[in-house]
Formats: C-alpha cells, sequence, structure tokens
C-alpha cells in the first residue's frame, strides 16, 4: 500500500463512511474502513475516561447477549484501569507502540487532536509493520480524532462512556461550564487543567480560550456546595465568556462577572473568586485580576515561589469598586500554575505543592494535572472535602508558526522519564 492510501483515496472513503453513519456509529465506521485499507485483523477505539485514569471500551453489543462492563441499551463500556502497560504509555508518551502477541503485531496509536489526548487506536496486523505502515496508523489515528470531536457534538454516547461514576445535578451544571478540551497546544505555549470535584461539589471552574494575539484564560472558586455553588460558578463563568465575546479588556470581564453574581445569585450570600489572564503570545507579558484568590505558582529555573499580586475583591461583592490588573512578565520555559483552594487547605494542605512541582519539571502539562490530582485524592480524599482544581501553563516563546507537530502533538513536549517521580506518582488508580 502506497504512503497515499489513507492520506488520498482511503482518507475520501472514511469521510464518506462518517457521512453515512449516524453519530453514534460514526467511530465504528471509521475504524472498519481503516481496518480494511491497512488489512488489519482487528480495529478497536478506546476513549479516554474522564478520571484521566482509565482508557474506555465501547462496544455495541445486543441486548439478548451477555456482556461485561456498564450497558446503556445496546452499547456496552469497558473500563480499563491505567496499569503502566503499553495502552497507558502510548498515550502518556503520544507514541505510536508495536507489541507482538502472539502471532500477531498490536498497533497502538494515540488519537489525539492538540494535545488532547482523545483515546487510543489499536489494531491488529499478520506481519510486522514497516514503518511507512505505522505512520499510516498514526495518520489515521489523527483523523479519527477529529471524527470524534465531530460527532459528540451529536450524541451523549462518549460522554456516557468516559462517566465511571454517575453525576450529581450539581456536577451536570459544573461539567457543562468547563472547556470542551481541557489540553492546548499551540506555539508558544502548552496549557491543561483538571478538576476533582468534591463529593458535593464546590463551584471550582477552568476556562480558556486561544486568539490571534492572546491567550485569555481563568480559575475561579464559587463559595458553597451543591446546586446553589453550581449556579453561582454559572453566572461567574458566564459573565467572564459573555464580556470576553464582546471584546471586553480584563478589568471590564471581571466587572462584568462582578455585576453578573452580584446582581442574579441564587442566594444572597454567595460569591466566587478567581484568577482572570490575558497573555500576550509573543511576549510573554501576561495581565492578571486577582479577585480574592490564591496566588498563583511560578516554576522557574527549577525553583517555585508565588506570585505576589495585588488582590481585588471576589466576584460579587462591593458591585461599585473597580478592578485593577497586574503583569507578570513570563520568560521562555517558565511554567505557570493556578489553582483553587482545594489544593491547599483541609487535608490537601499536607501536600507540598512547591516540591511536587520541581519534581515534575519534564512532565508534559498533562501529565502534570493528572498526577497532582491523584496526590490531593491519596492524601485528603477518596471523597474530597472541596473542589481541587488546577490549571498548567507552559509558555516557550516564539509566537507563530514554530510548532512541529506529529499526528495531533508535539513530540518534544510529551512527557519524557524522569527518575525523581516517585512510584507512587506513576502508580495506577482505579477511576473515581
Amino acid at each position: 500500500m502506497s504512503d497515499s492510501a489513507v492520506s488520498g483515496t482511503a482518507l475520501d472513503h472514511v469521510l464518506l463512511a462518517v457521512e453515512k453513519a449516524a453519530p453514534v456509529d460514526a467511530v465504528e465506521a471509521v475504524t472498519r474502513t481503516i481496518g480494511d485499507h491497512l488489512n488489519a485483523d482487528w480495529v478497536s477505539f478506546l476513549v479516554a475516561d474522564m478520571s484521566g485514569r482509565a482508557l474506555v471500551r465501547l462496544v455495541h453489543i445486543p441486548v439478548d447477549q451477555v456482556s461485561r462492563g456498564r450497558r446503556q441499551d445496546q452499547d456496552v463500556a469497558e473500563v480499563l484501569a491505567f496499569d503502566g502497560g503499553p495502552q497507558e504509555q502510548a498515550l502518556r508518551s503520544q507514541q505510536v507502540l508495536v507489541e507482538q502477541v502472539g502471532d500477531r503485531f498490536v498497533v497502538r496509536a494515540p488519537v489525539t487532536q492538540r494535545g488532547e489526548a482523545i483515546g487510543l487506536l489499536e489494531l491488529a496486523l499478520s506481519a510486522a509493520p514497516s514503518e511507512a505502515a505505522v505512520e499510516r496508523v498514526s495518520r489515521a489515528a489523527h483523523t479519527l480524532a477529529f471524527v470524534v470531536i465531530a460527532n459528540r457534538r451529536h450524541t451523549d454516547l462518549f460522554e456516557w462512556g468516559q462517566r465511571t461514576t454517575p453525576f450529581t445535578l450539581a456536577a451536570e451544571i459544573q461539567r457543562r461550564l468547563l472547556p470542551e478540551a481541557f489540553t492546548c497546544e499551540a506555539d508558544s505555549f502548552t496549557l491543561s487543567a483538571w478538576l476533582e470535584p468534591a463529593a458535593s461539589i464546590g463551584g471550582d471552574t477552568f476556562d480558556y480560550s486561544l486568539a490571534r494575539e492572546v491567550l485569555h484564560l481563568s480559575i475561579t472558586d464559587a463559595v458553597g456546595h451543591g446546586v446553589d455553588s453550581a449556579l453561582t460558578a454559572t453566572l461567574c463563568v458566564s459573565g467572564l465568556r459573555n464580556a470576553r465575546r464582546r471584546g471586553a479588556t480584563l478589568v471590564e470581564q471581571a466587572q462584568a462577572a462582578n455585576q453578573a453574581v452580584a446582581g442574579n445569585r441564587p442566594a444572597g450570600s454567595l460569591f466566587a473568586t478567581g484568577l482572570l489572564g490575558r497573555l500576550h503570545l509573543a511576549t510573554g507579558l501576561l495581565a492578571v485580576v486577582n479577585a480574592g484568590h490564591p496566588a498563583p505558582l511560578l516554576v522557574r529555573d527549577g525553583t517555585v515561589r508565588p506570585v505576589t499580586l495585588a488582590v481585588n475583591r471576589p466576584f460579587g461583592l462591593l458591585a461599585d469598586k473597580p478592578y485593577r490588573a497586574d503583569e507578570l512578565q513570563l520568560l521562555p520555559g517558565d511554567r505557570l500554575v493556578l489553582l483553587t483552594d482545594g489544593m491547599l487547605e483541609r487535608g490537601a494542605a499536607a501536600l507540598d505543592l512547591p516540591a511536587r512541582l520541581q519534581d515534575l519539571t519534564r512532565l508534559h502539562p498533562r501529565e502534570v494535572v493528572r498526577v497532582l490530582g491523584d496526590v490531593v485524592l491519596e492524601v485528603a480524599g477518596p471523597a474530597l472535602p472541596d473542589d481541587a482544581c488546577l490549571l498548567v501553563l507552559d509558555w516557550y516563546g516564539g509566537h507563530g508558526g514554530t510548532r512541529s507537530t506529529t499526528a495531533g502533538a508535539d513530540p518534544s513536549r510529551a512527557s519524557t522519564s524522569d527518575p525523581s517521580v516517585t512510584a507512587s506518582d506513576r502508580s495506577p488508580r482505579e477511576p473515581q
């Protein structure tokens, strides 16, 4: 098969199969087409679990057949917890891995788009694949990423498969406030964020939006728990997004969030804290508004320190008092960590966050938030008293046409082996 088989005629077949299939059948249509063109014995897609600690195999099985895993109508979700094996390694390293299993060769390719690890494409071949064949599998996996992104807008199947525990009403509201992708790679930065929700939901959120020359980002924490907290968070995040999409300045966005919470909150005493940032991608100059929130941490040249910022009032208090912004100059190689108090208080106070961040400097932000989420659950869980949320931003400089990618990820930014990361940081955890 020529190198153009997948990118040319085969890609046409893939797109045609997707358009003919219902959204719930789109992935199966793609994997079947890929299998045919690569002469595979079998092909499978595993979606990344929402906990970040497992992969989930979605299988369509008639109701009268016995199956393992969670079931909804004729769909079955089988959870495969990470155990350090080849599936996890392919996803973490963002590399295509080939393993001989009996008389077959199993190829595992990460399904990734802009650094977001969506899942894993697995297929079995009867002969050892050539380098060109491995490259075709990689391109097919990248194509599959776009198919998943396009079709998950039209069905709950993928999100149902990713949820290992039922959501409460408050959790459902909170989930809708988060961006579609928790990770984003671009020329000058990589960003990844994570949320470990409390059992009763503490109203934490994060958000980001990439413009042509700037990156907007935020992390917020609505006081209280349950539905009232989730509704307060909704007002805060919606106020920020509405102002941002109207072209408002950073200070104007803060004022809009303040007015949204103060004028519409479901209970008179509720408010929200937050950190808002606007990063100029070419220069690394970050404008920041701190609305009563914990200070961010800056990792620079192997040292970790809190960033001193002027502290404004939280959102929802003193409606007429103006906000003011500070500036922070980032340098190439800097890592900025935004977090909520659930990462610092109560049981989580036992976590030496600066020391942990020093140990994780060689890991991709996607892995940093996973490791820290695991550690917080170990020291303060398994049921957290408050949401724990963090956003990790790496800034490299060089905005504009400098990013090098392979099938949806920059291999130079993938996590590397780091002897300073302890065994507990890498040990498998059951998805929560």
